[in-house]
């Protein structure tokens, strides 16, 4: 298996702000928020499972439950970007600090 190097990563939007669809998955929508902010196809990016426990994230968030949380903030690195989960479904990616 090869690592893709990161070096030449750039994206095609200062930031983008994705709202999540009630019956998509969180694990999901990170992915089409990234793969929008880069310019790329999903598949193209690195796997989620490398930045963060996706079942935790899941978990997190799961509003189908009927105890989700109303309020709370979820920030990770992913694939050179900044993530930014909002409790009301608003993932927000902007380039990764320096």
């Amino acid at each position: 298996m090869s690592k893709r190097s990161s070096t030449n990563r750039t994206s095609v939007h200062d930031e983008v702000q994705y709202e999540r669809d009630d019956d998509e998955p969180l694990t999901v929508a990170v992915a089409e928020a990234v793969a929008t902010y880069r310019g790329v196809d999903v598949i193209d990016l690195e796997p989620l499972h490398g930045a963060i426990d996706t079942g935790a994230l899941e978990r997190l968030f799961d509003s189908r439950a009927g105890d989700g949380r109303t309020t709370g903030t979820v920030a990770f690195e992913y694939d050179d970007c900044l993530v930014t989960i909002t409790a009301s479904g608003t993932i927000r990616v902007e380039p990764a600090p320096s």
